[in-house]
């Protein structure tokens, strides 16, 4: 695949199969994403694989996330919204968190470290995609929260920047747009 083919035709593919992703697949995937342009070559990322019921760690985060924010108090109602979040974990039978620990270094810019895990995870999607795969950058605020940083073994220093979830392609890519 040429790489601007790769640029114009990858897309966020939300539904992948069950099916399992071979171990040399992903570690081209996390050789894609150690490759990423890094200021004064600091390399701050790490990636966590989370495959089969290595995934539950995160179902946990999450069901514990939305049961912390939860405006219900009966067992029964908490344990159905843990397991509807904690399936969360589930959508892809690879999910990689992308961290990053800026360096403490004084000449270290810290914005250009968490620049430099978002690049990771581009390269990380644009290898998937050139793989055959179906991939997706996940965030938003369970990411962020302290019962996340504490299921994946992060250090004070650390963040997660985004989930990575990729598989086999459960769905047609939808066509691309951008200005020009």
């Amino acid at each position: 695949m040429e790489l601007m083919e790769a640029i114009r035709g990858r897309r966020s593919l939300g539904r992948v199969k069950a099916d399992p992703i071979p171990r040399e697949t992903i570690e081209l995937i996390l050789e894609a994403g150690n490759w990423a342009p890094s200021h004064h070559h600091t390399e701050p990322w790490r990636f966590i694989v989370m495959t089969g019921s290595g995934r539950d760690v995160l179902a946990r985060a999450y069901g514990d996330i939305a049961a912390e924010r939860a405006k219900v108090s009966d067992e029964p109602a908490l344990a159905e919204l843990r397991a509807k979040h904690g399936a969360k974990a589930y959508r892809a039978p690879v999910v990689i968190a992308v961290t990053v620990k800026p360096s403490d270094d004084p000449g270290v810019i810290r914005i250009e470290e968490f620049a430099a895990a978002h690049a990771a995870v581009q390269n990380m999607l644009l290898m998937a995609h050139s793989l055959g795969l179906g991939a997706i950058w996940r965030s938003g605020e369970p990411i962020y929260h302290a019962r996340m940083k504490e299921a994946l073994g992060m250090d004070e220093n650390e963040w997660l920047v985004g989930l990575v979830y990729a598989g086999v392609p459960d769905m047609a890519a939808p066509a691309g747009r951008r200005k020009p």
